[in-house]
């Protein structure tokens, strides 16, 4: 089983942990029926997941606690990090391909 989350690029602990910072977001009342709340815990999970790796490489974090505390963060923004990691990186590429055309 581990073979094929790690094939799928899933790191149970960074989604545990991205999963935690969801149910913390959901259980505050941000998510207003059970579609939303399942789409909070999905999205959270996936950014701790996904994002975090990227994250620590930019703030040049080593340690695996604090990898899974900036997994649990970013499970707690959910979408938003999404959307700010994204903007970032899309504007440095944007702006890097820009400047050499």
């Amino acid at each position: 089983m581990k073979n094929f989350l790690d094939e799928l690029g899933i790191n149970i602990m960074t989604s545990i942990a991205g999963l935690f910072g969801s149910l913390l977001l959901v259980g505050k009342g941000a998510a207003k029926n059970i579609k939303q709340t399942f789409f909070a815990i999905i999205t959270g999970v996936a950014s701790a997941n996904y994002l975090t790796p990227i994250v620590c490489d930019i703030v040049r974090i080593q340690d695996v606690n604090y990898e899974r505390g900036v997994a649990f963060i970013l499970g707690f923004l959910g979408l938003k990090s999404i959307e700010v990691i994204s903007k970032k990186f899309l504007k440095d590429k944007l702006n890097g391909n820009n400047e050499h055309s």
